[in-house]
């Protein structure tokens, strides 16, 4: 009895093939709309998370001030750390893998007639270790060099194509600003931050040769640290701040005047923010399904106007109400199926499209398509119920002389 139902349903539809497209297409677009936003949002939920680990791992950030606070989210003031802080933590906390003091100044990379505004940023050889950041092509820079204060530079990918294009950078001198530097290595390329910002624009040199050529003073605006695989992250972050704290000469009443900050909780915000944006966009796509069902209900109804003599008749001849209800229930869902399988097509090659446009990665999930089909039936069922009653209740008598 259930399958004659079926292949009454895909009869019925195709016998008014555009009114079943035009109703099925609420149903369509509602399943695609949820499997896309979920699909896309799980890809770019994974995407901040690739990003922000390979900054390095059990990486921890120490800058001063304490972030964004007062009014109009100003930062607040601090002074700068020194040489001394980062040497300070490498000795006296246990646990760390590489301890790295940067700096950074803003300056115009000069090679033959091509330039290109860049950052240069002071630090050791410890930074490449703690970004977990691999040099493809040279070297870092040698004790001489770093104790020294020599003009060498290591170039990042982008810097290194804008200056060079296509040629071998090393041994080359370029400028910054004014002052002239070999090149000694070229980093292996990073791609783009979770922000957008272009990793591989970066010009690293000697911390020392910043502070003497380029700033004239010894201040470090950031500390990286790296934590050993197994040793308490926590552990490490809160033996650092009490060794800031002494040497910054904080009292017990006053707050830090620097911040420590633990990528994996970067990580936990931001993908925690991308996961409620994806659910909220899931859920404003789920009401098309809702609209797709009222739109069932509606063809449904119509339906069961027009056949109403035929309904009369199949009454009137010994079938029973159920057999009724079953017939225009089975109509209601096999459209909604359709529409389901359809939008689940559609969804899946779209996504997969949108993600190349969009540089996330696309995440099969077959718990949403899944969910999505599920739903599209349940839809077809609970809409398509009132018309069947409908249906099963007419008066066989009264159904007979409708005209």
């Amino acid at each position: 009895m259930l399958w004659n139902a079926i292949l009454l349903a895909l009869r019925e539809i195709r016998r008014n093939i555009m009114r079943s497209s035009l109703t099925a297409l609420g149903i369509i677009i509602g399943v695609a709309a949820v499997i896309i936003m979920v699909t896309l949002g799980s890809g770019a939920t994974a995407k901040v998370t690739k990003q922000i680990s390979s900054l390095g791992s059990n990486m921890l950030l120490i800058r001063p001030g304490q972030g964004m606070h007062g009014p109009g989210g100003r930062q607040s003031t601090a002074s700068a750390f020194k040489v001394e802080d980062a040497e300070a933590i490498a000795r006296d906390v246990s646990g760390l893998e590489a301890v790295a003091p940067s700096a950074t100044r803003s300056m115009q990379a000069i090679y033959g007639n091509e330039n290109w505004s860049t950052t240069a940023v002071g630090t050791t050889n410890a930074y490449l270790e703690v970004r977990d950041w691999p040099i493809e092509k040279g070297r870092q820079f040698s004790k001489s060099e770093l104790h020294g204060g020599k003009a060498v530079c290591i170039l990042g990918s982008t810097v290194g194509n804008k200056l060079f294009g296509g040629q071998n950078p090393l041994n080359a001198t370029i400028r910054l600003k004014k002052l002239s530097f070999r090149v000694i290595g070229l980093l292996k390329t990073k791609g783009q931050s979770t922000f957008g910002a272009d990793r591989d624009d970066i010009v690293l040199i000697p911390l020392r040769t910043l502070h003497r050529r380029i700033t004239g003073n010894t201040n470090v605006s950031v500390i990286y640290v790296s934590v050993l695989n197994g040793v308490s992250i926590e552990m490490a972050k809160k033996n650092i701040e009490q060794l800031m704290r002494e040497r910054r000469h904080i009292s017990q009443r006053e707050d830090d005047d620097f911040n420590v900050m633990d990528m994996r909780e970067i990580v936990k915000i931001l993908s925690g923010t991308t996961r409620v944006l994806t659910g909220l966009l899931g859920a404003v796509a789920a009401v098309s399904l809702l609209v797709g069902g009222i739109g069932i209900m509606n063809i449904m109804l119509v339906s069961v106007t027009e056949r109403t003599r035929e309904i009369g008749i199949r009454l009137a001849i010994g079938a029973l109400e159920r057999e009724v209800l079953l017939q225009f229930l089975v109509e209601a869902v096999v459209l909604s199926s359709l529409g389901g399988i359809i939008g689940i097509m559609f969804a899946l090659t779209t996504s997969v499209v949108l993600a190349k446009v969009l540089l996330v990665p696309f995440i099969f999930n077959i718990g949403i398509v899944f969910i999505s089909f599920i739903f599209s039936v349940a839809v077809g069922i609970i809409f398509g119920y009132f018309p069947a009653r409908k249906a099963a209740h007419l008066d066989p008598i009264e159904a007979l002389r409708h005209e």
